[in-house]
């Protein structure tokens, strides 16, 4: 019965956290704030978590742990290069969409420590990219597209899925933008960025 109180007031602070998280971003959430969402005391709060990076952490491995199968799935599948691009930048805006404060964590973590973070993110092992190096290669040969930076190719894909959310108050400010119509520019982002890249490389 303890046991299933604990993963229960767990979970109530993690639900709690990201909601926290996702109105309030990283530097801007506080522990009381969070302890206040899960309707607990602060002294609790911290009996669980030591400090809000130690929660925020223990978000971003859920997610990643959740994220990461699927662009690992997505690169080793045996899709053509184009439908690659394609559902890798659909699923990358998707998940920004749900948790917008992790590119500022992301961003922030690989800073302070790269070794660190990708050890976090991997394990033990590099990134699996021999695959698709070898596809760009092979569909280079066939003239399906031109001769391409493997790694250009990812930075754009990055870049041009990230920047939204990382600008978001500067863009909806500049542009007039509420919420609602921001979200509306990023579902139309989910065809132009894939188009725009496609059409780069495309021969």
């Amino acid at each position: 019965m303890g046991k299933e109180k604990d993963l229960t007031t767990e979970q109530k602070i993690l639900e709690a956290a990201r909601k926290i998280f996702l109105t309030k971003g990283l530097d801007g959430a506080r522990m009381q704030d969070i302890a206040d969402e899960a309707g607990i005391n602060k002294a609790m709060l911290h009996y669980y978590f030591r400090s809000k990076d130690k929660l925020f952490e223990q978000i971003f491995a859920e997610v990643a742990g959740h994220f990461l199968p699927k662009v690992l799935a997505i690169f080793e599948s045996e899709e053509t290069v184009f439908k690659k691009i394609e559902t890798f930048c659909i699923e990358y805006i998707n998940q920004i969409n749900e948790t917008p404060y992790v590119p500022i964590f992301i961003l922030n973590e690989i800073n302070r420590h790269p070794e660190e973070f990708l050890k976090k993110v991997f394990g033990n092992k590099m990134p699996p990219v021999g695959k698709i190096i070898k596809q760009l290669e092979k569909e280079q040969k066939q003239g399906i597209i031109k001769k391409v930076d493997p790694l250009q190719l990812l930075l754009n894909m990055l870049s041009l899925c990230v920047f939204p959310f990382v600008a978001r108050p500067v863009i909806q400010l500049i542009a007039g933008m509420d919420r609602t119509q921001f979200n509306t520019m990023i579902e139309q982002r989910k065809k132009e960025v894939p188009k725009l890249i496609i059409d780069s490389i495309k021969k």
